[in-house]
């Protein structure tokens, strides 16, 4: 590409009905020629059949994808463009932040989100880790990514079958494929996290199914630290299990060596703890604590699940009303 500035489409995937979409009030605000710009909104009720929809339409040499709430600051797109000098950067990347004036639970989400006990390399979508690098789908996030039109072309877009973890068995494919993804700290969106303890809950839950549907279609050594939380949940039912003895009898052997891992793993939990307080306080922190715990539960149940859903979220994209309202910016 050269100097040039590259034509950018921005693909924002919204529900049918929805009014506020603060993804579009920022988009019109970025630094970027008006004539290079497009902003393509694709309302519908499956956001891989709606991306892939807008795909089609776009005219941009780059496609940038916003979450509907996704809030990028002006100097964003002017940023990512100059990564792409290089032909072989495929992707492009970086953290979803959450905003200084969120609530004080959603900033408690932010701290476990961000933290390497709940998501280990995977916090680098929630936090500014490291400098511009080389990445890969572990660290990068559909919420604030761009992209080569012609690349997602060239792989037939996203799976539908996959929501979510559609956008990261597609990097990993491109990846396989000789592309080079970027992880770039400096280029980041601010999103507010889930609003309730449910909703965080929820949230957990649909990322570890969407994993194991994602490990299912497309198998890979990369998946094996996701199995840590299901496998982690069915320890912890073998320990109540096993420790469910009637009280008038000892502690076996067996049961003490059968606990010292969950040991650990406490005190793995408050190092964590302390790690998170020069950032997140003290209050913030403690609270954080038992959401810590929680992540690998319900990530790990949301695993379990997702080894056995049916793969028909996607199903035929003509049976899927997509409807696309291009922006005037």
């Amino acid at each position: 590409m050269n100097n040039r500035l590259p034509g950018v489409t921005i693909i924002i995937a919204a529900r049918p009905d929805q009014a506020d979409i603060a993804a579009v009030a920022a988009a019109r605000r970025l630094d970027y020629p008006p004539e290079l710009l497009e902003i393509i909104v694709a309302r519908g009720k499956q956001p891989s059949v709606q991306r892939n929809t807008a795909l089609r339409a776009a005219r941009g040499e780059l496609i940038y994808f916003l979450d509907d709430d996704s809030v990028a600051p002006s100097g964003n797109l002017r940023r990512a463009a100059a990564h792409f000098s290089d032909g072989k950067v495929q992707m492009a990347g970086g953290p979803s932040l959450c905003p200084s004036e969120a609530p004080p639970l959603e900033q408690v989400f932010a701290l476990v989100l961000g933290s390497w006990l709940a998501f280990g390399p995977s916090r680098a979508r929630y936090t500014p880790v490291g400098a511009l690098r080389d990445s890969s789908e572990k660290e990068l996030i559909l919420c604030n990514l761009i992209t080569r039109r012609e690349t997602l072309l060239a792989f037939g877009g996203f799976n539908e079958k996959l929501y979510p973890n559609e956008e990261n068995a597609l990097m990993d494919n491109i990846q396989k494929n000789g592309g080079r993804l970027l992880y770039d700290p400096e280029f980041f969106v601010h999103r507010r996290p889930r609003s309730t303890i449910k909703a965080f809950v929820k949230m957990l839950m649909t990322y570890g199914r969407g994993r194991a549907e994602q490990f299912r279609l497309y198998p890979t050594f990369g998946s094996a630290l996701n199995f840590v939380p299901p496998f982690f949940c069915v320890y912890l039912l073998a320990l109540i299990i096993l420790e469910l003895r009637p009280l008038e009898n000892s502690v076996t052997p067996l049961q003490i060596a059968a606990a010292a891992p969950l040991g650990v793993y406490c005190v793995a939990v408050i190092l964590q703890t302390l790690a998170l307080m020069p950032a997140g306080g003290i209050a913030r922190s403690l609270l954080a604590m038992p959401l810590l715990m929680a992540s690998h539960i319900f990530y790990g149940l949301g695993f379990w699940r997702g080894l056995f859903t049916k793969l028909n979220r996607g199903g035929n994209e003509s049976s899927i009303e997509v409807t696309l309202e291009k922006i005037q910016n």
